[in-house]
This record gives C-alpha cells, sequence and structure tokens, in this order.
C-alpha cells in the first residue's frame, strides 16, 4: 500500500473508502474520500478499495431556468480546514452557477479571520467547515471540550454575529463530522451538524449554501426537502426555517 491509495478498514467493516495520506512504520494516516474524516489504523487493518462515492447530488436540478426574468443568487463564503474538500465544494458551486469565495483556513484559526473576511467579502452565505469529532468515550456530548474542533465553529460563529446579527441578512451553515450541532445552532447558525453526531458528506455544506444561494428571497425553503438532498439528511445535517438569498429581477 502506498500514499494515495483508496482503502477501507476492516475493523470498521469497510464501511468508509479513505485515502491514504500518510505512512509511518506499519500506521497509515488516512482521509474520507468522501466523507468528512480523518482517522489512522494499523497497514494489517486495511484492504485497498476501488469504491467510488455512491452519493451525487443533481446539479441540474438547482440551476435557474434562463427566461425573461434575471436573477441575482446569494454570494457564498467558503470556510474550509481541509483543502481538498473545499475544492470539491468549489466545483460543486461553479457547476450549479453560484458565486462563492472559498479560503482554506485552519480550523483553529478561523475565529481570529473570520471578521476580517466577512468585512472584505460582505457575502449573502457563510459556510464554516472542515473536520470536527465528537471524542464518545469521553461521554457527555453537552461538553465542548469533548469535541474535536466544535469550539472553533461556535467562536467563529459568534464572531460572524458580531459582524451580522440577523439571520436574515447572513445564513451561516456551519459544523463538520459529528459536530456539536445544538450549540453550533445556539451560537448563531441557520444551519449546523451533526443532529446525530454521525459523520457528513465533503459536500453537504455545499449542497445547502447552493440551494439558499439558488432559492428567491421571498419564499420560504422547505427545510425537510432541503435536508433530504444530503447524503445523511436530518441525522447529518439541521436548522431553522428562513427563505432563500436569490433576487429576482426583470426584464432580463
Amino acid at each position: 500500500m502506498k500514499i494515495g491509495d483508496l482503502v477501507t478498514r476492516n475493523s470498521y467493516n469497510n464501511d468508509i473508502v479513505f485515502i491514504i495520506t500518510e505512512i509511518q512504520d506499519d500506521v497509515a494516516y488516512l482521509k474520507g474520500s468522501n466523507i468528512r474524516l480523518v482517522a489512522d489504523a494499523p497497514l494489517s487493518d486495511l484492504v485497498l478499495s476501488d469504491a467510488r462515492d455512491d452519493f451525487e447530488p443533481d446539479v441540474d436540478e438547482l440551476k435557474v431556468d434562463r427566461d425573461e426574468y434575471f436573477y441575482l443568487p446569494g454570494k457564498i463564503l467558503h470556510l474550509d480546514g481541509d483543502d481538498d474538500y473545499l475544492k470539491k465544494s468549489l466545483e460543486f458551486y461553479k457547476r450549479a452557477g453560484v458565486f462563492a469565495i472559498g479560503k482554506k483556513v485552519t480550523e483553529s484559526e478561523m475565529p481570529l479571520v473570520i471578521s476580517k473576511l466577512l468585512n472584505e467579502i460582505k457575502p449573502d452565505i457563510l459556510v464554516i467547515t472542515g473536520h470536527d469529532a465528537y471524542y464518545e468515550k469521553l461521554g457527555d456530548k453537552t461538553n465542548i471540550n469533548n469535541y474535536k474542533n466544535s469550539k472553533y465553529f461556535i467562536e467563529s460563529v459568534r464572531k460572524a454575529r458580531e459582524y451580522e446579527s440577523s439571520h436574515e441578512k447572513l445564513v451561516i451553515i456551519a459544523g463538520a463530522c459529528q459536530s456539536d450541532y445544538e450549540d453550533l445552532i445556539k451560537s448563531g447558525s441557520n444551519y449546523a451538524s451533526s443532529p446525530k453526531r454521525v459523520n457528513i458528506h465533503a459536500l453537504d455544506p455545499a449542497i445547502i449554501a447552493t440551494n439558499i444561494s439558488l432559492t428567491d428571497k421571498n419564499k420560504t425553503i422547505d427545510i425537510k426537502e432541503l435536508l433530504n438532498k444530503t447524503k445523511y439528511g436530518k441525522s447529518g445535517l439541521g436548522g431553522i426555517l428562513g427563505k432563500g438569498m436569490m433576487y429576482v429581477g426583470y426584464p432580463r
């Protein structure tokens, strides 16, 4: 086995496909091919995999019909702790026809740069994501110290709400795999992961952001329908009712 190989772990019933990012001695360091998860495992636990992602969001259904009206989708600022997932998300935004600016920022650095970026870019929609984990062995899921990066996401959301307090003027989507959903919502997120402390797909935050960007400002979003467009639905993401962020004008 070598760096770049796709593998699964026997000890976890080969449930997730990983990419080997590093090998030290007999230990491989892994990153989910499409799930926002990092892990390590002994080489002896791994098997090569040729599996590909079976989740393919329908971009065509998101695109706005070109008719006699013109459309101004909401602008997205996407902060991501993982460069590969950021690139996947930016490609998705481009295919959907929305304007998004992406920044690779380590999770612990996000609270330090969020205010500056918001003032520079002035987005309608903010995505704050990367990697996270809930350490179940530590117990209490209400204790923020039992999460890998949730505290940085929460602090970033709070700073974003200092910039814009209205949930209708700035839509915030925050969290990653197994994040502290309840505290992310309490801190000011419109949408957050993860209600059931499950892993989420690399594109899940981008799917939410894109749908909001391409929904009319006067239209209330069907939250159940929206969550069902993501990989794990209401187990992976949840949020509050709200409207879209796209202006519609006439004539074209």
